[in-house]
């Protein structure tokens, strides 16, 4: 079975793969939540210096706030989709956005706990 016209594969598929992942960085970061979030990053980074954390507690902070980074691009991708495919307002695509937004409450509510947790103890 031949590749689709256009498919790319081998390492021109990770060339692809890279400029795409590159242009959704560029997306998100015209939402004023992900730049919130870079700046809580940026805070959390700060507390751990000034408190001394352990590499392995900044490797899970980082962790921590990549899955943030990641459910905020999917909580915009779905946005953008129901914005797309619903411009109106509906209940399901309202509920859609609601769920992605609790996602990334969920998140973020992990690295808090995570970055009290550190400071604290």
């Amino acid at each position: 079975m031949s590749e689709p016209e256009g498919k790319k594969t081998g390492v021109a598929h990770l060339f692809a793969a890279g400029s795409y992942s590159y242009a959704g960085f560029w997306r998100v970061v015209k939402e004023s939540a992900f730049r919130h979030e870079m700046l809580f990053f940026l805070g959390g980074l700060i507390l751990f210096v000034s408190f001394s954390a352990t590499m392995a507690e900044f490797l899970v902070l980082t962790i921590i706030f990549l899955m943030v980074f990641a459910v905020e691009a999917l909580n915009t991708a779905i946005e953008e989709v129901i914005d797309r495919v619903s411009p109106e307002v509906s209940q399901t695509g309202k509920h859609a956005k609601d769920l992605g937004s609790f996602a990334v409450f969920c998140t973020l509510s992990a690295a808090t706990l995570y970055i009290a947790y550190v400071v604290i103890l």
